[in-house]
């Protein structure tokens, strides 16, 4: 079964205003849909009602700081791979950090590529699953360099395209709702026409040929095996 999550939808918690709009527009970029807050105590409450892949958030930050939000999350029981930032590099922030329950650290100023990389290993360990590549009959798709090849043959796709289609080779065998590709595909502050949906779709079914896609009408999609 794949369940690699490279079509995240992720939470980002930074305070600093030029840092956190420049990391939203990076991860968009990638096909990411990303939502940002700025205040501790509204991310903590977003982390309670919104279905995230991953978060990546400051240690230092207003309402609430990084470290307690963690703790309290995984209190909770909720298991969201979490990047901490932050302009300190003391060995012991590190590990308050680390022994709080998050996955990974990264200490400010930080080259871009790197949190990139970080996040996607993050998630792929929560996963259980070491390939960086999302494989499936004919199909590949690498997050890492955002391409897809079928029978080895590469395919061009839009930003969103790419995202949809991962999120669908990530459940194979199982019915996706329209309600969860949104969800995935965009942020809070993106408006969606009731047909985008079926507009990606068709786009895609086009570009590898029509194969594997079902709809599964008042429902959603699926992806299934050919016997």
């Amino acid at each position: 079964m794949l369940i690699l999550r490279d079509n995240m939808r992720i939470l980002v918690v930074e305070d600093d205003v030029m840092l956190g709009e420049g990391i939203v527009e990076g991860l968009k970029q990638h096909n990411y849909a990303v939502d940002l807050m700025k205040d501790g105590r509204m991310a903590e409450q977003a982390l309670e009602t919104e279905p995230y892949d991953a978060v990546v958030m400051d240690i230092g930050l207003p309402g609430k700081d990084g470290i307690s939000i963690v703790k309290r999350i995984r209190n909770k029981g909720n298991h969201v791979p979490v990047l901490l930032l932050t302009a300190r590099d003391a060995i012991d922030d590190r590990v308050k950090g680390l022994d709080s329950g998050a996955d990974d650290y990264l200490t400010k100023p930080f080259d871009f590529s790197e949190l990139l990389a970080r996040m996607r290993a993050l998630v792929r360990r929560s996963a259980g699953r070491a390939d960086p590549k999302i494989k499936f009959e004919t199909l590949e798709l690498d997050p890492a360099a955002q391409t897809l090849t079928n029978n080895g043959e590469f395919v061009k796709l839009s930003r969103r395209e790419f995202a949809l289609l991962a999120c669908l080779l990530e459940n194979v065998g199982r019915v996706v709702s329209k309600t969860k590709l949104v969800e995935k595909l965009y942020g809070w502050d993106e408006e969606v026409d009731s047909n985008t949906l079926e507009v990606h779709i068709h786009n895609i079914r086009k570009k590898i040929n029509n194969k594997y896609i079902k709809t599964i009408r008042g429902v959603g999609y699926t992806v299934q095996k050919e016997f």
